[in-house]
């Protein structure tokens, strides 16, 4: 079948901005120790009247606003999200009400950080397998309602938002726009990155996530090129989980991507899970930081030790 490409993209954010300083205020920590040791200065946090399904919406509205295209043009709606408290209706489905879809699918992935691009890869399969032409994939999380803000080891790492990517299939002899995935996991270590818990909290081995992706993933992501068909020479971008700037940029300098643009907007909305990747890639595209066509890396990992990636054309 013919293959997908993204043809849009948005983001969106609550309003509340918390500084480190703010968060001095909180708990035993300053600006220069936070920055120093995971690079982030701000992020946005949303209220108790911001649930995660409206974070998504907004942003899922964005990309279909930028691609031409009314909710009624979805078949098939992805959302990505590990912090859904309620289990039904899922947040799929919440979402396609809010944006007055009629008769879609609506399927939520949970593979926390890396679960935005585990959705893009289901979107690809999905429309090559003939069951789906526009997908609407949204990764979308409220970390900051599952953190422990008396931990200064966590609370500081996290923030709120959403991204989405209307995907679509290819015109016949269209070179597809989503490159093979690459995906998989490390089982025993799931315990390195938890929420659990009632209510849940988010809690993480800090020093085992670290090791693990500074050594373990930069040859895995070389292999997401080599199965697109690109040298990392090539990418115009890369785009990882935006987890921490001390694992984003030793990673991204590994895997060789020496002309690419390097995705850092955990610098100003922290570790954002599902959302971080389509967010920080919609921003790249609304400053005009990458060119329409051009090879972009996107790379999921995090939770249950789990990772995701693929080479995608920009749109």
């Amino acid at each position: 079948m013919a293959g997908s490409r993204v043809v849009a993209l948005g983001h969106y954010q609550p309003a509340k901005v918390l500084t480190n300083d703010d968060l001095a205020a909180m708990v035993d920590t300053s600006d220069e120790w936070i920055t120093s040791r995971v690079g982030i200065r701000t992020r946005h946090v949303a209220g108790p009247d911001e649930p995660v399904d409206e974070l998504a919406a907004h942003a899922g509205a964005k990309a279909l606003a930028a691609a031409g295209m009314v909710p009624a043009d979805i078949d098939l709606v992805l959302v990505a999200t590990s912090t859904a408290i309620n289990r039904s209706p899922n947040m799929a489905a919440r979402v396609a009400a809010r944006l007055g879809m009629t008769s879609p699918a609506a399927m939520d992935l949970n593979v926390v950080c890396s679960g935005f691009t585990h959705a893009l890869a289901t979107a690809d399969h999905a429309v090559r397998a003939g069951s789906a032409s526009r997908v609407l994939v949204i990764g979308a999380d409220k970390m900051a309602e599952i953190a422990d803000w008396t931990d200064r080891t966590t609370c500081v790492l996290v923030g709120d938002g959403a991204g989405a990517a209307v995907v679509e299939a290819c015109a016949e002899g269209e070179e597809a726009g989503i490159g093979p995935v690459l995906w998989g996991s490390v089982p025993e270590m799931g315990h390195a990155v938890r929420i659990e818990g009632t209510p849940p909290r988010f809690a993480q081995e800090g020093q085992s996530v670290y090791r693990w992706a500074t050594t373990q993933l930069p040859p895995i992501a070389r292999k997401v090129c080599e199965r697109a068909g690109v040298t990392p020479e090539e990418l115009a971008a890369v785009v990882l989980h935006q987890a921490n700037l001390r694992i984003i940029e030793p990673v991204a300098q590994k895997i060789g991507a020496v002309n690419a643009v390097i995705a850092r907007d955990v610098v100003d909305s922290g570790n954002t899970s599902a959302a971080s990747i389509p967010m920080a890639l919609s921003k790249l595209v609304e400053r005009g930081e990458i060119e329409s066509g051009a090879p972009v890396l996107l790379f999921g990992f995090g939770g249950n030790l789990s990772y995701a990636g693929q080479v995608i054309r920009c749109p």
